[in-house]
């Protein structure tokens, strides 16, 4: 029998050597990989890293001429600071409105938000959103701009805005000039211009009843109120002016000569201002957003008048307007520590000087121009817009029930007042 000697290790031995000497190989092998790894990640930006995601939303969308502008800016802010946003932008109405509303109440708001400021509409947010001055005072750097008019009922102002508006009766100068018809400074000559419009198968105004019938309805109210009345805020049907009725009467004595296009009920928004730049309608009541979607060609043979008055209206000259929108940091962005700083950063790009010019929708030229700036001239009063002080409900009930049934004549002006009152759209 052989005998083993001393180097000769037992075959057990020698098995467990082999076995020992591979996994030495493979711990090597490991350490090298994580070598390499570690320096790969070194040489790695820390940005590209976490991709973190924000979330916007705004009304900068469809035919605002700033659409384009607000998504350049989204993407030039992403390729800065290496990260993602994820924008739901629609074009403003009431179904909007409802929608960022609903999206708060659900807990899905954005991080960043462009929405209305100083009214019925952002009193539902105010406890999801930062106060401006608060994040200046935490970030000094920023000098936010804190805007007056939207600071809201409880002191605070929760918004940078960018887009001061005005509202007016927009007129085809080509189409008024070619009828020999005066500009509607008054109730009659806009009655006589109706007739006449309709009589040559033109459209006279250019509205949809039931998608954004607001412009329209605070004009009526507007035409026929002091701008006293016009600002009243009525606890009760009791206390909602006279003017008020008379306004809503308006909109049926209107529909009943023709004023507006075929089926008024179910055209979108949309195809209403295609009637308009098309030359298919003579008068379209809208705002500024409106107007900063023509053609330099269309600015040219388009001017923008106060509301005509109707009756012996006192007062000085008036037209709707104010800053009623602005960019929003939300509370849940803000209570985020991976995403505060970037949507703090986001806030300040979107709302810097240079930014606001971007979006402030370009500039009016020719006819347009000119008028805009004659209606709202310092010695013409500007008043706020009814519809920015009321409840969502109420406002709802207002402009999407009542406006299509009174002008159809399935609810009296009386009525629908006594509607919208029982819901309190101005608070107890």
């Amino acid at each position: 029998m052989k005998q083993r000697t001393a180097a000769e290790p037992p075959k057990d031995r020698r098995r467990f050597s082999r076995e020992w000497t591979g996994a030495g190989d493979f711990c090597l092998f490991l350490r090298v990989l994580t070598a390499v790894l570690a320096a790969v990640l070194a040489l790695t930006p820390i940005t590209g890293a976490r991709a973190l995601t924000l979330y916007t939303a705004s009304s900068f969308a469809g035919e605002d001429d700033s659409a384009v502008t607000y998504v350049n800016l989204l993407k030039a802010f992403e390729a800065e600071h290496g990260c993602v946003i994820s924008d739901q932008s629609s074009a403003s109405s009431e179904r909007w409105k409802q929608s960022v509303l609903n999206d708060f109440a659900a807990g899905n708001e954005p991080d960043v938000l462009f929405f209305f400021a100083r009214g019925a509409d952002s009193v539902p947010i105010l406890s999801r959103v930062i106060p401006i001055e608060q994040l200046n005072r935490e970030y000094p750097d920023l000098n936010l701009p804190v805007s007056e008019a939207l600071r809201e009922a409880d002191g605070q102002v929760y918004a940078v805005p960018v887009r001061p508006f005005w509202e007016g009766l927009m007129v085809n100068l080509d189409l008024f000039e070619e009828a020999g018809l005066a500009l509607p400074a008054t109730w009659d000559q806009l009655k006589d211009a109706i007739r006449v419009f309709r009589g040559k198968g033109i459209v006279p105004i250019s509205v949809s009843l039931t998608d954004a019938p607001h412009y329209l309805a605070e004009m009526l109210i507007q035409a026929c109120s002091t701008p006293e009345e016009q600002q009243a805020r009525p606890r009760s049907a009791e206390e909602v002016p006279a003017s008020w009725i008379r306004g809503m009467k308006l909109l049926r004595e209107l529909y009943e000569i023709g004023a507006f296009p075929e089926n008024a009920a179910l055209v979108d928004e949309r195809t209403a201002d295609e009637l308009f730049h098309s030359g298919q309608a003579a008068m379209r009541v809208d705002g500024v957003w409106f107007a900063h979607q023509m053609t330099e060609a269309e600015m040219n043979r388009t001017a923008v008048l106060p509301a005509p008055r109707y009756g012996e209206v006192q007062g000085p000259v008036s037209y709707i307007g104010g800053v009623s929108m602005g960019f929003y940091l939300t509370r849940r962005a803000y209570e985020q520590p991976m995403v505060r700083d970037e949507a703090v950063a986001l806030l300040a790009y979107l709302t810097s000087e240079e930014s606001r010019a971007k979006l402030s929708g370009g500039s009016l030229t020719g006819s347009l121009q000119q008028s805009a700036a004659n209606l709202i001239a310092s010695d013409h009063l500007m008043l706020s817009p009814i519809q920015d002080a009321m409840n969502a409900t109420a406002r709802e009930i207002w402009l999407m029930e009542c406006v299509p049934a009174v002008a159809e004549g399935r609810m009296t002006a009386e009525e629908c007042w006594e509607r919208v009152m029982q819901l309190q759209p101005f608070g107890q």
